[in-house]
């Protein structure tokens, strides 16, 4: 509407109605308090609204490059844009400024006039409005979990403490969560409820496990009240953006849990959030977090090398370790808990150092290339007081090269059973290592790549190259010779609990 407005001001429209009166029919009325908008969105949204709506000069808003974070903030300090600006509410106030500019305006203004707003009047305590605002994800666009829990969590309050509720604990966890709000509110009470009840909710139930999981707790010899779960709730959201979306202001802490997120472990969130809610507290120190997460770290990873089927990590992270922790003695427990896992099923195990060692001498580690450049960079980074801190700078680069049609120079190289070598060893971690300058290597000889200028191995200045440089030929056993010589790096990186 304020984009109509806008464009009828801007152009020579045959209307029945100026820009004045779009504006205070449709928009505003003509007071001087926040009564004045016909609408009014939440908390976060409402400032970025209120300058769309009042702006003589929106100009600021073509200056936002939705896709990066920093002119947002730049815009924001200048004073150009409110201190929470909406990215959405800008987006999509661009585009409806867009497509109004090839339209007929007299034919939006005919649609509008046709819009109706339903006012549902309820009588207290008879009517109940969550039962009302239920029925409605049926209609349209389907409310998400989040949406539901909110409007449960508030509506049947009275006004005064539902704002105190709203302003107190939601609005600083939709500020703190940002544009992934929508996206992943409801997987982080997901999690808090598995944490809670050590049962997995499934996503698109998580509303009615959430409702069962407030009244179990508030009819409780406990006696828990709908403030002291949400405050509850809110404290984990702060342990959950730091876990999950990469918030945490410590660096060594961020490190551990971007290594985690690199995996894609986020059936392991439950059990991170009742350790980083520990640390908080007080129960475990720095040292011994940071310990528990390179376990956690090395648990997943090597049953990934040891092709460990994934599908019982969630209940293992959920029910089975932290039951068994004893807080009091919190590292080894958690470190007996970790290696008794065997007892249960062999499908939990923790796999030992020979097992990690044999699969990783021989597993193909390239069909990932996220999780390849993770295991390239942590071996290049290990003990390193230079490391590497974008891998993204770097292409994954085959010693010996990945096109099936070899040389002559490479198949003499590798031998009269070029073919199963190739085969066998390709994407393996022997044949793998980090270049800048992976067009330039491409499928030239070992010794060509070894001393290529600028930008062979000989040149190169990553620790992953230093044994490159002591071949001389590049067949079967120099693979397995290197493959060996980082396998023993790598168990010192994915550590087994002892």
């Amino acid at each position: 509407l304020a984009a109509l407005s806008r464009a009828v001001e801007g152009r020579n429209v045959d209307i029945d109605i100026t820009h004045e009166e779009l504006s205070d029919y449709y928009l505003n009325v003509r007071r001087n308090d926040e009564l004045r908008y016909k609408q009014l969105l939440t908390q976060h949204d409402k400032d970025t609204l209120i300058q769309l709506l009042d702006g003589n000069n929106t100009e600021w808003f073509r200056k936002v490059d939705l896709s990066e974070k920093g002119t947002l903030i730049q815009l924001v300090e200048d004073g150009e844009l409110p201190t929470n600006a909406a990215p959405r509410l800008i987006e999509n106030y661009r585009l409806f400024e867009t497509k109004l500019k090839g339209m007929d305006l007299k034919v939006v203004y005919v649609g509008i006039q046709r819009l109706r707003i339903v006012d549902i009047v309820l009588d207290r305590p008879d009517d109940n409005p969550q039962l009302i605002f239920e029925s409605l994800n049926s209609t349209g666009l389907e409310l998400s979990q989040a949406d539901l829990i909110r409007n449960y969590v508030l509506m049947g309050q009275k006004p005064s403490f539902q704002n105190r509720l709203y302003e107190t604990y939601w609005l600083p966890m939709e500020q703190r969560f940002g544009d992934q709000y929508t996206d992943r509110f409801d997987e982080f009470i997901r999690d808090y409820l598995t944490l809670k009840t050590r049962q997995i909710p499934k996503i698109r139930s998580v509303y009615d496990s959430f409702k069962t999981y407030v009244q179990e707790q508030t009819n409780s010899e406990t006696l828990e009240t709908i403030e002291t779960i949400i405050a509850d709730i809110s404290r984990y959201s702060k342990h959950y953006v730091c876990i999950a979306l990469g918030e945490e202001e410590d660096t060594e802490l961020r490190d551990c849990f971007t290594d985690i997120n690199t995996l894609e472990v986020t059936v392991a969130y439950p059990f991170l959030l009742e350790v980083y809610e520990d640390y908080t507290r007080g129960r475990i120190r720095k040292p011994e977090l940071i310990e528990v997460l390179r376990l956690v770290e090395s648990y997943v990873f090597r049953r990934a090398i040891c092709d460990i089927p994934t599908n019982s990590l969630n209940t293992t992270f959920a029910s089975r370790l932290m039951p068994k922790v004893n807080k009091s003695n919190y590292l080894e427990s958690l470190k007996k808990a970790f290696l008794n896992l065997a007892d249960q099923s062999y499908r939990y195990r923790y796999p030992a150092d020979s097992d990690f060692k044999q699969e990783f001498l021989v597993k193909g580690v390239y069909n990932n290339l996220k999780r390849c450049q993770y295991l390239l960079r942590k071996l290049e980074n290990h003990e390193n007081k230079q490391p590497i801190h974008r891998v993204e700078d770097y292409t994954v680069e085959h010693v010996m090269p990945q096109n099936s049609d070899l040389s002559n120079e490479w198949k003499e190289e590798l031998g009269k059973n070029w073919q199963d070598v190739q085969e066998k060893y390709l994407h393996t971690i022997g044949n793998l290592t980090l270049t800048g300058y992976n067009s330039e290597l491409s499928d030239r000889s070992f010794i060509e790549k070894k001393e290529y200028e600028p930008g062979g191995f000989c040149d190169s200045r990553l620790r992953l190259n230093d044994s490159l440089l002591r071949e001389e030929k590049w067949n079967e056993a120099a693979i397995l010779a290197r493959a060996d010589e980082l396998a023993e790096k790598a168990l010192k990186i994915w550590v087994s609990p002892e």
